[in-house]
């Protein structure tokens, strides 16, 4: 019953417009945080990240950040996996760690009544992790497994043969979930060195929606996090300049269907040109059933049955992705199909319609990402990551609405560059040139 009761009230509707404004708190101890205020339901979301994720797990040691992500919250200081789980359950808390590729992070969704005790939860888990051998070792086999799952998708293999592609040697090329053999290395030492060189005071963002005042949240703030170390250890990664080479990748693997991926430079998300670059996508790819590649490549062609496109925004690079699935025999089609139409976009451009059809739905669907306290604490840490203003969700869609269809076409001329595109084929396609 207390799931259902937590359950009800999380995904009950928030509209943009009903939203409170973002506060920024700082604790008595100097920790920060976004907070927006809602008290219509009993709920408190937070979630929080460090900067640095898989992407500076040690050679040899690919996935450390993973396992440490999936064995911080299999016990914790006075509790054994099995009672830290089952407190967390008798709490309706839920606690989980998540490893990206630059970063490191966490999230609480609690019901207000238990808020203090599952901060305890939390703050144990990041301060007192156990590392028990049987969690870990049963939750290293978990991952192994997924690991071995995933050498036969294709969509996987697609993902980290043009990742290795285009960063070459740069972490980036091996992609955040780790490998066989770093995961097989990886010792209850490397986790607890985790813990204590990458968690610092000075590379936290924390988010949190919900039924709480600044002046609680101050109190909670300093409750989880003001044991931390001040300062993590340094996590510089290296720049990397992204590579493209153009010959087809083919990777054998005796299925029905190719898995196609194909990858041009991307944009920052600071670029002054960054909006336009993203009606832009949407037109293309980024619309679903709107987009072009959908009308030219599955509507007009029945290529396929999806075919997609984004812009990819890590802290030291930024693609432009876009990727289908075909018959093999089709494959050649396909990719002919999807290079046209991005030489069309950078020869002719986007008609006007286009433009402000593209605008209308990317304004108007923002209101509803706002739908749960947990996700308005995720946006708010988003926001934080990318280092947006705190008045980002007041000012996104003037944004989006000052694009231009000037703009959009001026994008499209510099930055398309349709005889760049990395092009990686996963199954057996048959007549590629």
């Amino acid at each position: 019953m207390r799931y259902l009761f937590l359950f009800l009230f999380t995904f009950i509707s928030l509209p943009a417009y009903a939203l409170a404004p973002v506060q920024e708190v700082t604790s008595d101890k100097g920790i920060k945080a976004w907070l927006i205020e809602d008290h219509t339901n009993p709920i408190v979301a937070l979630r929080f990240s460090f900067k640095g994720g898989a992407a500076l797990d040690p050679t040899g040691k690919e996935g450390l950040a993973r396992l440490a992500s999936a064995t911080m919250d299999e016990g914790a200081g006075e509790w054994s996996s099995q009672a830290f789980q089952s407190r967390l359950d008798d709490l309706s808390t839920t606690l989980r760690f998540e490893a990206g590729m630059d970063s490191f992070s966490g999230r609480v969704l609690t019901l207000r009544d238990n808020l203090d005790a599952s901060a305890d939860m939390l703050r144990a888990a990041l301060l007192s992790p156990r590392f028990d051998t049987e969690p870990v070792e049963r939750i290293r086999s978990q991952i192994l497994a997924d690991l071995r799952q995933r050498e036969e998708d294709p969509n996987t293999l697609a993902a980290l043969s043009l990742y290795k592609s285009v960063f070459g040697d740069h972490p980036y090329a091996r992609g955040s979930r780790g490998t066989l053999d770093g995961v097989k290395n990886i010792t209850r030492d490397d986790l607890v060195r985790f813990t204590k060189d990458r968690l610092g005071k000075d590379n936290l963002m924390v988010g949190v929606s919900g039924d709480i005042t600044p002046d609680e949240l101050k109190g909670l703030l300093d409750r989880i996090f003001s044991d931390l170390p001040e300062t993590a250890a340094a996590s510089d990664l290296p720049n990397v300049i992204p590579t493209f080479d153009t010959a087809v990748q083919v990777i054998d693997k005796a299925i029905p269907q190719s898995s196609i991926l194909l990858a041009q430079s991307g944009i920052d998300r600071h670029d002054p040109d960054f909006y336009a670059t993203y009606v832009l996508n949407y037109i293309l790819g980024g619309g679903s059933f709107a987009s072009r590649l959908y009308e030219e490549v599955r509507e007009k062609r029945g290529l396929v049955y999806s075919v997609y496109s984004y812009l990819m925004d890590y802290d030291k690079a930024h693609l432009w992705l876009i990727g289908a699935g075909t018959q093999n025999a089709r494959v050649q089609e396909t990719l002919d199909v999807i290079a046209t139409e991005w030489a069309k976009a950078k020869k002719e451009g986007v008609t006007r319609e286009e433009v402000e059809n593209a605008k209308t739905y990317l304004t108007g669907s923002f209101a509803l990402r706002f739908n749960s306290s947990d996700t308005i604490a995720a946006i708010l840490l988003n926001m934080q990551q990318d280092d947006l203003p705190i008045d980002f969700l007041e000012t996104r869609n003037q944004q989006v609405e000052a694009v231009s269809f000037e703009d959009v076409n001026r994008v499209a001329q510099k930055l398309l560059t349709p005889d760049k595109l990395v092009r990686v084929v996963v199954g057996q396609p048959e007549g590629l040139k």
